[in-house]
């Protein structure tokens, strides 16, 4: 065998052990730099219910101040929103995920997901078009759950977001 066929083994174990990692900083949240033009396509193109969302809910950290990321490469994956600190990803399943090959195929994606440390939350367009604000109780139920298990600190927040007197954090607003 060649020294090139060692070196291809290599590179293809690597990838597959970076894999197995739990999601963090370190590796940036398993981001996958591979996926990134097609990511950026689907950020142009987003459905009704994930541009509802994204205006009305995630955008802008208005959501407890916490920063989404639409569209965004991990694992082999597009995440529709991902939110790095909660190790959070939100699906928002249209009628495609109706088909039982798509269904399949998400329990797997989800599963790969969860192995790395990501809880992924799913929603279908109908609740995002017809009761965003359910949607949103649902989220912040979930963040204030998290926040319980995981007590913020100077430390664990991301460059710029500053904790709340009273729990919670903010994020500093710049005037030009």
């Amino acid at each position: 065998m060649t020294n090139r066929y060692f070196k291809v083994l290599n590179s293809s174990l690597a990838q597959i052990l970076q894999y197995m990692q739990p999601a963090s900083k370190a590796n940036n949240y398993h981001y996958n730099k591979n996926l990134q033009t097609y990511a950026n396509i689907l950020r142009k193109d987003m459905t009704k219910a994930e541009a509802c969302i994204w205006k009305y809910v995630l955008r802008a950290r208005k959501l407890k101040g916490y920063q989404f990321r639409r569209q965004r490469p991990v694992l082999s994956f597009i995440a529709d929103f991902m939110c790095p600190v909660l190790m959070l990803i939100i699906e928002v399943d249209g009628i495609s995920h109706w088909d039982e090959e798509v269904v399949r195929k998400d329990k797997i994606r989800q599963r790969k997901l969860e192995e790395v440390g990501f809880t992924v939350l799913r929603f279908n367009d109908e609740d995002m078009l017809e009761d965003i604000e359910n949607v949103e109780r649902v989220l912040v139920g979930f963040i204030e759950e998290f926040e319980k298990l995981h007590p913020l600190t100077p430390a664990s927040l991301p460059t710029g977001v500053e904790l709340k007197e009273g729990g919670g954090h903010s994020v500093p607003i710049h005037k030009k």
